[in-house]
């Protein structure tokens, strides 16, 4: 062999051994394998040591006792976000919430490598920062049957976390060690775009990918027009152009999509992109298709990360400036959704590629059930619904105030980066006052609790003497929505929603019929008004004056002897 052929093979043979240097274990696989979670740390471990441009850095603790960890791609080679948030965007994804739905994390491991090696165009305005694996505990106990309805890889993770949480319901009651890491990660890197990478479930269809893209009317103002008619509809265009037909998440379960069309995901604030909407961050949830080859999953997931830092690169301007302007829209006296309904009179007709279905004999129960025939593709247009409309709404109020023994809320307020003063003295201040007239419970566990809902209040203004110490937190902040949805109590996810004040449903003193009997009976001696009311309720509610038992609960209630912190809610507004 003559030198320059020599010199040609051992170029050839150094280019494939440096090119499977930066294999990752999904591609060094058969096409349907996914990493471990000690392989994608080690992965990522490897691309730090190797490339100046990435750097990996531990963070909080999980309930598996290992710590997160969060790897920054910067081709400037820096690494401080004050200094980055300058004259850059951020994008924060997340991978391995549910490891179950892995695509994400071998997609990410690649993107990575073809960043730090130019494989890709290297963005000039757009720092990428991942999660490699979110729930680690759930990646550590790996398995092959948990995804029944779910096509390929060999083996996978676990939905559940290591304390068995859904941590894509645990991001405003920060169960979870995860959650408060999480929350550390995402204030630390104050991302301006987010993606948190699924897998599906439900109906069967042509596409390998679908979204769940933050609900625009909840993100709000002119952010959240732009994410749903440039960015979202910008880059799924970019995805067709290779070929990637893309679609709403479908939101159908155990019936056809094209039966009666299908609405769009709100994401509440207890879900990833909710949480980040919350703080003003478009926010994306790709979801790619149970039923379709791992290696196709796996691949639209690359595609749909490496489109949306392009987008982000040439708009990164735009997208920080609207994150900002849209703190405009949630002012004092302003009103704010609580709860939303969709809206039926405002259709979209939404193009669909789908496959027929059909009813037939089941073999197992002899009854009807559903298949779809992928001999039989459609495309045709169905009812798509993305509008919704207030349900219930609260005017925003200048500020809240949080009694200094409240401190399991003043931790989660302070661990999602809400400032807060306290009174330099006992101060006496005239607020709004909430009291809980009526709600339901949930029967069964959710997440570790028994959610409140249907709640009704009432409301009072008056003046209460607050201690030195206790927190006046203003709305006048980025936080100002997660204040709303934490701290109203009529929130889908509000903290009374998820049981934190429960303590305050009960009562600690009571009276025994015969003692307060002749109490009950002086009382109304010596107050005429309360004789008419209660004379009169019983006039009017033949029940009430039939049961004794009532009458001097009524009694007992309208008294001095009743506590006031009894279903009186502890966090009060200040509105002027």
């Amino acid at each position: 062999m003559n030198k320059f052929l020599l010199l040609v093979f051992f170029t050839c043979v150094l280019s494939a051994q440096k090119k499977n240097t930066y294999a990752t274990p999904y591609e060094k696989g058969n096409g349907n394998q996914t990493a471990t979670y000690e392989e994608t740390i080690a992965f990522f471990r490897f691309l730090d040591k190797d490339f100046e441009t990435i750097q990996m850095q531990e963070m909080g603790l999980t309930d598996s006792g290992e710590p997160l960890h969060m790897v920054i791609y910067n081709p400037d080679k820096k690494f401080d976000f004050n200094t980055i948030h300058k004259d850059k965007a951020v994008l924060l994804i997340n991978n391995g919430i549910h490891p179950g739905e892995p695509d994400g994390i071998d997609a990410t491991m690649m993107l990575y490598r073809d960043l730090a090696t130019g494989k890709v165009t290297v963005p000039k305005n757009t720092v990428v920062v991942n999660i490699p694996v979110y729930n680690i505990g759930g990646a550590l106990n790996r398995n092959s049957h948990s995804r029944a309805n779910q096509n390929e890889p060999e083996s996978y993770g676990f939905r559940g976390n290591a304390r068995n949480y859904d941590l894509n319901r645990d991001f405003v009651k920060n169960d979870t060690r995860n959650a408060r890491s999480f929350a550390q990660i995402f204030h630390t890197v104050n991302p301006d775009a987010f993606i948190d990478n699924h897998v599906s479930n439900g109906a069967d269809y042509q596409y390998t990918l679908t979204y769940i893209a933050t609900q625009h009317q909840k993100l709000g103002g002119e952010l959240g027009a732009f994410f749903k008619t440039e960015m979202m509809p910008q880059i799924l265009s970019a995805l067709k152009a290779k070929g990637i037909e893309a679609t709403p998440y479908v939101n159908v379960h155990d019936t056809k999509p094209d039966a009666a069309g299908f609405e769009q995901f709100m994401d509440y604030p207890r879900y990833s992109t909710g949480y980040a909407s919350m703080f003003n961050v478009p926010g994306c949830m790709p979801e790619t298709h149970m039923l379709k080859e791992y290696a196709a999953r796996v691949k639209v997931t690359y595609e749909y990360m490496a489109e949306s830092i392009k987008f982000i690169d040439a708009n990164y301007n735009r997208i920080k400036l609207l994150r900002s302007e849209n703190l405009e829209n949630y002012k004092p006296g302003l009103r704010y959704t609580l709860q939303w309904e969709i809206d039926s009179t405002q259709v979209t007709p939404l193009p669909f590629l789908g496959y027929q279905g059909d009813y037939k004999t089941s073999e197992v129960t002899g009854k009807q059930r559903l298949f779809y025939d992928r001999k039989k593709p459609f495309n045709k247009m169905l009812p798509y619904y993305q509008t919704y409309q207030p349900l219930v709404q609260v005017a925003i109020p200048e500020a809240y105030i949080i009694p200094k023994s409240w401190w399991n809320i003043i931790e989660l307020l302070k661990l999602n980066n809400i400032k807060m003063e306290p009174l330099a003295k006992d101060t006496e201040i005239e607020v709004e006052s909430y009291r809980i007239k009526d709600f339901k419970t949930a029967k069964s566990a959710y997440e570790g609790h028994y959610p409140h809902n249907t709640v009704t209040l009432g409301t009072t203004t008056r003046k209460v003497l607050f201690k030195k110490g206790d927190l006046m937190v203003t709305t006048t902040q980025p936080g100002v929505k997660y204040l709303l949805e934490a701290l109203e109590p009529q929130g889908n996810d509000s903290f009374f929603a998820w049981n934190f004040f429960d303590a305050i449903l009960q009562q600690k003193e009571y009276f025994s019929d015969y003692v307060f009997e002749d109490t009950a009976a002086k009382l109304l001696k010596e107050n005429n008004s309360l004789k008419t009311e209660f004379e009169k309720k019983k006039q009017e509610d033949k029940t009430f004056a039939d049961n004794a038992d009532a009458q001097l609960d009524w009694i007992y209630r309208h008294s001095p002897y009743y506590e006031k912190t009894h279903m009186e809610y502890p966090v009060y507004r200040k509105v002027k």
